[in-house]
């Protein structure tokens, strides 16, 4: 992680649909490894995975599955909507209101929803809402 990186910095998203397709991701900040795209679609999969698992394994009925990962330098965030769509927020392990950030996100990408060219569970290719999405992580 860069030396940079405040404690609110967000390093990025994705945005996974319910089958373990990766239909979004963008970065922010620098701080994290730079991987390519297929190895983020390999990650949104292998996550997705985790997080169906630990909704099986767990012994309390009906648990929502990986909702944290932190690790020394990052930190992940997962909301998972009733739909089953995941958006994981990538931050600093310190960073305060991820779940605020996450809610924003889920909102922005509702009303992308809307969009009657725009197939739901698909990859999202929209200036209008990465424009969305920025003003929203910036704050």
């Amino acid at each position: 992680m860069s030396s940079a990186a405040s404690s609110q910095t967000v390093f990025g998203i994705w945005i996974i649909n319910k089958a373990g397709g990766l239909i979004f991701s963008k970065n922010y900040s620098e701080g994290l490894s730079h991987l390519t795209s297929n190895e983020y679609l390999v990650l949104a999969s292998t996550f997705h995975s985790i997080h169906a698992i630990a909704s099986r394994m767990s012994p309390v009925p009906g648990s929502s599955g990986v909702e944290v990962v932190e690790a020394e330098t990052f930190k992940m965030t997962c909301l998972q909507t009733p739909t089953g769509t995941k958006f994981v927020l990538l931050t600093t392990p310190s960073h305060p209101s991820p779940d605020v950030i996450l809610r924003k996100v889920y909102e922005t990408y509702a009303d992308h929803l809307k969009d009657p060219f725009y197939a739901s569970e698909m990859p999202i290719r929209s200036e209008k809402f990465e424009t969305k999405l920025a003003g929203v992580m910036k704050g």
